[in-house]
């Protein structure tokens, strides 16, 4: 037995080595050297690259080349240290962090490039307070505005968001609760829609509205071709949200005895309603800066027009469009600051829908918590300073002890007698 033992003893590990202490973090301090120098040569070799062997002109097409250049050599470094798997997943993922970041750079040089050439027009209040009426293409910034572009914006989003909801609400309920052949052949329909090119739908309306039909150039047509645009969006993001309403709640709904109307108008669109006004908004966010439709069916007017039925009304991305063609600087500038208020109210929109969504029933179960929580520890402060008034004898002078029912008096007596014990 002391032999075995001692043969057990000798051949267990040695616990008291140093062991290699256990990575838990992805981030290594090698990937993050190695990204930095493939970084760095990649801009050295690029610049070198363009300045002597091609020359290459342009941002766009320097940045270009440098992110190519990075990728091949991050693979090459990563090759020298890990396999063929690790190397693909590394170079894989470098290549959707890099696309990633190009795409953020696009997008804030968009943004930046547009507010620093609308700066000039920005700062001045009649730019946000009065039309083009009484201004000219060589009249400085302090005179003009658009007004009239965001009043006829607001007008004909209202007039397609109007018409919009309803079609695509029922639509989008009629997919989700009503399947079957001539469902399918609509939800083709509607993904066909979604890339519908926009000056196609100003086209049907020009043709139908206002040729066939004899309406003039206006508001109310703009916005129907705006309605063509926005539907399918609305549509597709609806069906979305009605599907993930869970089938317990229908069957129960169902069990209890409700039909499917009833279903449908007090469980699945109650328990949806986040998810539809975020589909609702980013469809009005799609809508609101659509120009072809509008340059063919609305018209361009440098007054204000409030009437959607009678007359010209000119929009944002119409505005936009009217005052950048043109070869005056202080067009220009006015030109972009209209995009850049545009810009806003689209930002403005899309925060919204992301505030709307990330509503989820378990912020609104805590939020009701809460209130009722305020609610109760209010009642019961009232509480504590009626019966410490009462207490004191401060009783209303127009409500002695006479004058109250025999009920208000009993509500006074104690509620309980002491018992034996105590007495």
């Amino acid at each position: 037995m002391t032999i075995a033992t001692q043969v057990r003893i000798d051949q267990a590990p040695d616990v008291t080595a140093s062991q290699v202490r256990r990575q838990l973090s992805n981030t290594r301090v090698g990937d993050v050297l190695a990204l930095l120098g493939s970084a760095i040569a990649s801009l050295a070799l690029t610049a070198f690259a363009s300045l002597v062997l091609a020359p290459v002109r342009g941002a766009p097409a320097f940045i270009a080349l440098t992110l190519i250049v990075f990728v091949g050599i991050y693979a090459a470094v990563a090759a020298i240290t890990e396999n063929g798997p690790a190397v693909r997943d590394r170079v894989a993922m470098v290549v959707v962090h890099t696309l990633a970041f190009a795409v953020l750079l696009v997008l804030v040089f968009i943004v930046v490039f547009t507010v620093a050439r609308a700066l000039p027009a920005l700062p001045h209040p009649n730019f946000y307070t009065q039309d083009m009426s009484l201004a000219g293409p060589l009249d400085p910034l302090d005179v003009g505005g658009v007004l009239h572009a965001i009043t006829g914006t607001m007008i004909q989003i209202g007039i397609a968001l109007a018409i919009t909801i309803p079609l695509g609400l029922a639509t989008a309920v009629f997919l989700s609760e009503i399947p079957g052949p001539f469902a399918r052949f609509v939800r083709t329909v509607v993904e066909a829609m979604t890339a519908l090119p926009s000056i196609v739908a100003g086209l049907f309306i020009y043709a139908t509205a206002i040729y066939m039909f004899g309406l003039d150039k206006s508001g109310f047509a703009a916005a129907l071709a705006i309605s063509i645009m926005m539907l399918p969006i609305m549509i597709r993001s609806a069906d979305v949200v009605l599907r993930l309403v869970p089938h317990t709640l229908k069957e129960a709904a169902y069990g209890l005895g409700s039909s499917q109307w009833k279903t449908v108008w007090q469980v699945v669109l109650p328990t949806s309603r986040s998810g539809l006004t975020t589909a609702i908004i980013l469809a009005t966010a799609r809508g609101i800066g659509e120009t072809s439709p509008v340059l063919l069916t609305s018209g361009f007017t440098a007054a204000m027009n409030t009437n959607p039925l009678s007359g010209p009304m000119v929009s944002l991305p119409l505005a936009i469009f009217q005052f950048v063609k043109s070869p005056e600087p202080n067009m220009i500038a006015r030109g972009f600051g209209t995009a850049a208020v545009l810009m806003a109210l689209v930002v403005t929109l899309f925060v919204i829908a992301r505030v709307i969504g990330a509503d989820s029933p378990a912020k609104k179960a805590r939020r009701q918590d809460r209130r009722e929580a305020v609610l109760h520890t209010l009642t019961g402060l009232v509480r504590r300073a009626t019966r410490a008034r009462r207490g004191r004898g401060d009783r209303p002078a127009s409500e002695p002890d006479e004058a109250r029912s025999p009920a208000a008096q009993q509500s006074h007596l104690p509620t309980s007698t002491p018992t034996i014990q105590e007495q």
